[in-house]
């Protein structure tokens, strides 16, 4: 898995400041006291000015399939229908692949789909209807957009111990880039266990290390 952040919004931070500012008709000031104004009151409609833009590379079909449920979002995805998957590799699951066993036959059948995939083509198939075949652990790219709203509410779920480990995987090397380019709008942000109180219905058991966050 591949995160590069390519794109963000000029001064975030002062943007969204200005925005919160302007809604209580006060004086922007460097200090960003309307922005934490905002945040600390739950106003986090003035975060949507901001936003950033990720290239993600190496994940799965089956966390695309998660973070499309992000819908305040935007998204540009490797084609299947247009691109060969011959090339592309899979994604093996720990619980998987620490097995010899299980690690094999994952392999094989992998494999097994990319063969008839070809066989399918060759055949006449297009790439559309070939690639019902493919596993949903093969690879794929995409360039996604979220405001910073957004963003934050994506850490609450996806950073938590009881998000899937490959989109938590991705979430939490997200939330480091956003930290470090604009703290003012991320450092207060996180699972429950980190930000407050834990919302799950069935808690993992094992928060979460503020000092660690």
């Amino acid at each position: 898995m591949v995160v590069e952040l390519v794109s963000f919004t000029m001064i975030p931070v002062a943007v969204c400041d200005m925005a919160a500012a302007q809604c209580t008709g006060k004086k922007y000031t460097p200090a960003h006291k309307a922005l934490k104004s905002a945040i600390k009151s739950g106003h986090e409609s003035v975060l949507e000015h901001a936003s950033f833009t990720f290239w993600i590379l190496g994940v799965s079909r089956v966390t695309l399939a998660q973070l499309t449920r992000h819908r305040l979002a935007s998204y540009s995805v490797l084609s299947q229908r247009y691109v060969d998957m011959e090339s592309r590799n899979f994604v093996i699951p720990d619980s998987i692949s620490s097995e010899p066993g299980l690690r094999l036959k994952f392999r094989q059948i992998c494999e097994e789909s990319k063969e008839f995939y070809k066989l399918a083509m060759d055949a006449g198939v297009p790439k559309e209807d070939a690639r019902y075949i493919i596993p949903q652990g093969i690879e794929t790219d995409l360039v996604m957009t979220m405001n910073a709203r957004e963003l934050r509410h994506f850490f609450a779920l996806r950073c938590c111990n009881r998000a899937q480990w490959e989109i938590r995987k991705l979430a939490d090397e997200m939330f480091s880039i956003c930290r470090n380019e604009a703290p003012e709008l991320f450092t207060d942000c996180g699972p429950g266990c980190v930000t407050g109180q834990c919302k799950e219905a069935h808690p993992c058991g094992n928060p979460r290390s503020k000092d660690e966050w």
